[in-house]
């Protein structure tokens, strides 16, 4: 039955995606606090759908560390769940991003509405620079900007190692690191339909001011959290 109830969702899932990219799409005009209000709506439908049909619910620890202002959040990336879940959680994120989502049709377009980072991966230094150079106007524009450090999604249990342009990014501008620890894979892997039933749990870290550190230092600080507390959770 969880099987059939998993598909139904995705089902689902895809189409709200489309109606609401659509929507996104058609009021491209609008002002962007109002185009992510939209955003922040579909994040909401889908986790409301994701507790109605699949039995999965989410709660967050640490909501006091989410700093004023517009600084760096550090995810770690398992599954398609915290994409949709951090545009609940944080204030507007500008996602750094591989380049290629902006070539959806439809869905490319809505996502590029958003102010997103989009880099080529296999230009490693340039998106360093990329990073860097965009991801300083954003946050003086006073929007977070969302990393996945690991660069991809990583099952549970594995670790890739940290990019360094968030570290970067910290440094050069004086924004803060928020890491965050999730469980998400646990429930919801990373390729697969299956959606099991339970409760996520995300837990948001003290921040980590980049002032007088180095960015390998700073990777190492966010990383030694996360590991740690994705090990009390389990996932």
């Amino acid at each position: 039955m969880q099987w059939v109830l998993s598909l139904l969702f995705t089902a689902l899932l895809f189409v709200s995606t489309l109606v609401y990219s659509c929507v996104l799409v058609a009021g491209f005009w609008l002002p962007y606090a109002t185009r992510h209000s939209i955003v922040r709506h579909w994040a909401r439908a889908q986790l409301f759908a994701a507790r109605l049909i699949c039995g999965l619910d989410y709660v967050v620890e640490g909501e006091e560390h989410i700093l004023p202002g517009a600084h760096i959040s550090y995810w770690r990336h398992s599954s398609t769940w915290e994409t949709i879940a951090q545009a609940v959680i944080f204030p507007p994120q500008a996602w750094v991003l591989k380049r290629e989502i902006l070539w959806i049709p439809i869905i490319g377009w809505a996502t590029w509405l958003m102010r997103p980072i989009a880099i080529n991966r296999a230009a490693a230094g340039a998106a360093v620079s990329q990073v860097v150079s965009q991801g300083r106007a954003r946050l003086a524009a006073g929007t977070w900007v969302l990393v996945f450090p690991e660069g991809t999604r990583v099952a549970v249990g594995e670790r890739r190692r940290y990019g360094i342009s968030g570290a970067l990014l910290a440094v050069e501008t004086g924004a803060h690191i928020v890491p965050v620890a999730h469980d998400a894979g646990r429930y919801w892997g990373r390729r697969g339909l299956l959606k099991r039933r339970g409760t996520i749990r995300v837990a948001i870290g003290p921040p980590i001011d980049p002032t007088g550190r180095e960015p390998r230092e700073i990777n190492e600080l966010a990383r030694a959290w996360i590991d740690t507390k994705i090990a009390e959770l389990g996932g």
